[in-house]
């Protein structure tokens, strides 16, 4: 009897294990396919496609690509995004299957109007943290300065995200300098993001689709800067019809065209912008004067192009090419970007799908001189371009797994400088740097992980390798007292290609959400990066002449660690979104200089510099509206950045150029009627730490200011604070109307604000003895602006 009852029991056993085993294994299937723009064909990135009842779901990547593994059997999708019409069908899956969704927008009734381009709950359901995705149609309503669009500018207006002053170019993320942020144009790298000397950005808005900023809990999938990501998406041309959209404003104007080459399989688009500032004021100057002959504008081409060869492979190609001109008969200064970019999509299977990608990329500049009565001059240039070469694959396991392994080549061939002075007549002097070389090497391997229906964990690791080569020279430096210019030791030359110094850095990554209910959850995140590249500048601000140095055999690579806590919360139905984060950085080998650096066609100029600590921490609010008829967002942020540089500030931590203690941005808009919007702008924030003088010497009768402390960034100048307003009128009667138009009309720094860029002494006139302090600002009125918009 014992016997049987044992026999019983193992029969059980085993038919439970069989029938676990067939549940398990029972037959799945996979819907993918493409979620497109049913008016122009365009991808919707982060578009969602979803089992109708229940968590199960997959986004839409950068292509549109989406992938959702499902049981067998009869089942309920719905694909929706957030101002299109929800696409809801029945399906029968016994077969994978392909298929491309299209979807119409939603009727735009006022109190319905949402400016997004993402699932309503995704900032709480998503593991992203310290992520901001602004759609153009979003950024199209901030007033902006001249009233034209900028993105740049527009991220500004975001937590953790400043600026050293007006004028100033790039942008500073939770205390990191400019030259921390990688910016992605297309996935080609853009060193200088900006025309006018920082007033506007080179992302063209009538050709931009997508902006992504990435401040935190960065995705192994990036690397090679270790402050933020902006990933620029370019809109990939229309391919359902001709569109035509420009604008004719106070500064420049610009046009674009979109249109199918071959009808639902290729199209282009190329959009154009032209300044004229300089062609506005010569008619108004004497001949006699200096800047009759002046040139002061900038260009910019953007165009990409794009063929759907069939179901499973698609390539693109886009290409950026501007540039910034300022001179006149006896001066010369110009520098722009250039950056092409080719793409090769390829789904593999209903689960794989790749991403090939070549990129260049050009930065260069020139400054030039002369005296053709002396005959004299003087030429500078500099120029750095990377190549790389990526492959990028997305594999969608199961609704609960989603694999991304990649590896990318960077070779960065950068010349510092390359100068020729003629000092007199038939005398000429050559400044010629040595060219420099190094390769980025990395590979990367992330799953995101639903581990729970409320629990989902996103873990990687991207390991980077970096080769100094030659050919060229390479110093090594002796030691010696803290703050001072290293002596040169030895001069060694290499062959092209031979290897000089090499670094290997494991840069993990990890993110976590915790949904804790429909409207609330909690997330972190920490993620380790590594930089090969910083920026030469001992200025306040970045400038066009500044110079690019890579690691070499006395520059370490940048390392940064960073991690973040975050809760998540909306309000009234997803109408209201708030978030609170917490975030620290620890950096290692960051670049500072010596006092007096020398820093100007230098061929030792890793003498001048030094590598210390740095840290960055703070906290970041935000509170966004983002239905009805009013609309925007308010942040707050309270921080402090430091560095920690033997010999600098009595081997203290001294504050950082960039740091803001208080940053407080708010933007808001609102629809009146069908036709008339109304925004406005308000930001504060701290005034940046200066290094000031706390005394005074006297030399012949002069007063000349002394710092006797040694401390650096010792005071702040005063806060800076700005009110903008905006207006559109949109003369569309309905939005069947072919050719529609609007009237923009800005004001900027409404009540006259004289915000600081920096403060300088000198001696007092009439006074030799007394000294003043003199603010410098870059802008100390309002500045109105009209901007004719117009698309067909």
């Amino acid at each position: 009897m014992p016997e049987i009852t044992y026999c019983m029991k193992l029969k059980l056993i085993l038919v439970n294990i069989l029938f676990a085993l067939s549940v398990f294994g029972q037959d799945k299937f996979t819907i993918s396919g493409y979620i497109k723009d049913a008016k122009n064909g365009e991808a919707l990135i982060g578009a969602t496609v979803s089992k109708k009842g229940t968590g199960i779901g997959a986004s839409a990547n950068e292509y549109g690509f989406f992938a959702l593994t499902l049981p067998k059997g009869e089942q309920t999708i719905l694909v929706s995004i957030i101002g299109y019409k929800t696409f809801e069908f029945t399906v029968t899956l016994d077969k994978n299957i392909n298929k491309t969704f299209e979807l119409g927008e939603e009727g735009k009734e006022l109190d319905e109007v949402i400016i997004t381009g993402e699932a309503e709950d995704k900032n709480i359901k998503s593991v992203e943290m310290s992520t901001v995705k602004l759609d153009i149609k979003q950024i199209n309503k901030i007033p902006a300065l001249f009233g034209e669009v900028d993105i740049v500018r527009a991220i500004q207006l975001l937590p953790g995200v400043t600026t050293v002053g007006e004028g100033a170019s790039g942008f500073n993320v939770r205390g990191g300098n400019i030259d921390q942020n990688l910016i992605l144009l297309d996935e080609a790298p853009v060193y200088n993001s900006s025309h006018l000397f920082g007033f506007f950005s080179v992302f063209n808005p009538d050709a931009v689709k997508d902006v992504k900023l990435i401040k935190g809990g960065i995705p192994a999938q990036y690397g090679g800067r270790v402050s933020s990501i902006l990933d620029v998406r370019m809109k990939e041309g229309n391919n359902k019809k001709l569109a035509v959209t420009g604008g004719i404003g106070t500064i420049f104007s610009r046009l674009s065209i979109e249109a199918p080459l071959i009808k639902n399989k290729a199209s282009f688009i190329i959009a154009g912008r032209r300044s004229y500032i300089d062609a506005l004021v010569k008619p108004f100057v004497k001949s006699t004067n200096p800047i009759k002959n002046a040139s002061f504008y900038f260009y910019d081409l953007t165009a990409k192009f794009n063929y759907r060869i069939n179901d499973k492979n698609t390539v693109f190609a886009s290409s950026y090419f501007g540039r910034d001109v300022f001179g006149s008969d006896v001066f010369k200064f110009n520098w722009g970007n250039t950056t092409a970019t080719a793409r090769w999509n390829h789904i593999f299977n209903s689960k794989l799908f790749m991403n090939l990608t070549g990129i260049y990329s050009n930065y260069d500049y020139l400054l030039e001189f002369k005296l053709p009565q002396l005959k004299q001059s003087f030429v500078w240039t500099s120029k750095i371009i990377n190549y790389s070469f990526k492959p990028d694959f997305s594999y969608f396991l199961n609704s609960k797994n989603t694999i991304r392994f990649g590896a990318q080549a960077l070779l960065y061939d950068f010349r510092p400088y390359d100068a020729t002075g003629q000092f007199a007549a038939g005398s000429k002097v050559k400044f010629l740097a040595d060219k420099r070389y190094g390769i980025e090497y990395s590979a990367y391997l992330s799953n995101e992980h639903k581990v729970l229906p409320r629990l989902t964990l996103e873990y990687g690791v991207r390991v980077s390798m970096y080769t100094f080569i030659g050919k060229g020279k390479a110093f090594t430096f002796r030691d010696t007292v803290a703050n001072e210019p290293l002596p040169l030791s030895e001069t060694k030359n290499y062959s092209n290609g031979q290897l000089i110094k090499a670094y290997v850095n494991p840069e993990p990554r990890f993110a976590a959400n915790y949904v804790i209910n429909q409207f609330s959850s909690v997330k972190a995140s920490y993620n380790r990066m590594a930089q090969y590249l910083q920026l030469i500048s001992n200025t306040a601000a970045s400038t066009p002449l500044d110079v690019y140095t890579i690691a070499t055999n006395n520059l370490k690579p940048l390392i940064a660690d960073q991690g973040s806590v975050g809760y998540f919360r909306n309000f009234k139905d997803n109408m209201y979104e708030a978030s609170v984060e917490v975030y620290y950085k620890y950096l290692q080998n960051q670049l500072d200089y010596v006092d007096n650096a020398d820093l100007f066609i230098n061929p030792t100029v890793e003498s001048q510099l030094l590598q210390g600590l740095g840290r960055a921490y703070g906290s970041e609010f935000y509170v966004k509206k983002a239905k009805g008829k009013l609309q925007g967002w308010i942040s707050y942020t309270l921080s402090k950045t430091e560095r920690l540089v033997r010999g600098i500030s009595n081997d203290n931590w001294f504050y950082s150029r960039y740091d803001r203690t208080h940053v407080l941005n708010t933007s808001v808009n609102y629809d009146i009627s069908k036709r008339w919007n109304l925004s406005a702008n308000f930001v504060f924030l701290s005034g940046t730490p200066a290094t000031f003088p706390n005394s005074k010497i006297q030399v012949q009768g002069l007063s000349i200011p002394y710092n006797t402390d040694g401390i650096r960034n010792n005071y702040r100048i005063t806060p800076y604070h700005r009110l903008d307003f905006g207006a559109t009128y949109d003369f569309k009667k309905n939005e069947t109307r072919k050719y529609k138009q609007k009237i923009v009309i800005s004001v900027y720094n409404v009540y006259n604000r004289r915000n600081a860029y920096s403060i300088y002494f000198r001696a007092k006139e009439g006074s030799p003895t007394a000294t003043e302090a003199v603010r410098f600002s870059v802008i100390g009125s309002f500045v109105p602006a009209i901007t004719y918009n117009f698309n067909f």
